[in-house]
């Protein structure tokens, strides 16, 4: 397929063809833009939850670190609201200001997907809109004296590469935004993980000075006993 024959059948749409390049490339942009993005987030979001659930016990110290490995990450948000928390509220409060977190983290991590889900929806319309002005030009024909039937059914098969086109870029924004809504399930799923590794952590390490303290007290009243 020639370069001057793409020109003439994008001609022969009315310029729809050219139309479905743009969202195709628009299509293209969004996918591996936020494929990269998310499978980045993933991956070292994998490797702060792994060095989290190797911590038994969550301190100001240990959450220091886990905010410098996981930084411009979204699990950065929900340690840092750990660090200004901890110790003050108990742990059924942090959990729900854990939630807040996630809940405000949410919306960014799907963002400029509706622009897959648009394409989806309008290639397939542009497509078919295409081709049925390429079937006005095809069946236009008719109404000239002389005409060959060739020429009508030769219109009426490029007419339709509008409509192919349009499934062709539909059929892979779907596949995309289902790979793309995966990801962001398992992002998610790693934030809600990170919270409970949290809650259980940070529960277990302000137990310990209230331990100590009765344990002190106990001591000094046997003492005076």
């Amino acid at each position: 397929m020639s370069l001057n024959y793409i020109i003439y059948l994008a001609n022969y749409s009315d310029g729809i063809l050219y139309f479905l390049a743009l969202l195709l490339l628009v299509a293209l942009a969004v996918l591996i833009d936020r494929f990269w993005s998310l499978r980045n987030t993933i991956l070292r979001g994998k490797s702060v939850i792994r060095a989290a659930s190797e911590m038994p016990l969550l301190r100001q110290a240990e959450l220091a670190k886990l905010l410098q490995a996981s930084k411009n990450l979204p699990e950065a948000v929900m340690i840092d609201t750990t660090m200004r928390y901890h110790g003050a509220v108990s742990g059924e409060a942090l959990a729900s200001h854990l939630d807040e977190a996630i809940m405000l983290i949410a919306p960014s991590l799907d963002r400029r997907l509706w622009v897959l889900d648009t394409v989806v929806t309008l290639a397939p319309l542009m497509g078919l809109f295409g081709t049925i002005i390429g079937m006005f030009h095809a069946f236009n024909v008719l109404a000239q004296p002389g005409h060959a039937p060739a020429e009508v059914t030769g219109g009426v098969a490029d007419a339709l590469v509008a409509t192919a086109f349009g499934l062709f870029i539909a059929m892979l924004g779907l596949a995309g935004f289902n790979a793309l809504s995966n990801q962001v399930r398992l992002v998610v799923h790693q934030l809600d993980s990170l919270k409970t590794m949290i809650v259980n952590r940070t529960d277990g390490a302000s137990a310990i000075p209230a331990a100590r303290a009765v344990n002190m007290q106990g001591a000094a009243h046997f003492a005076t006993v």
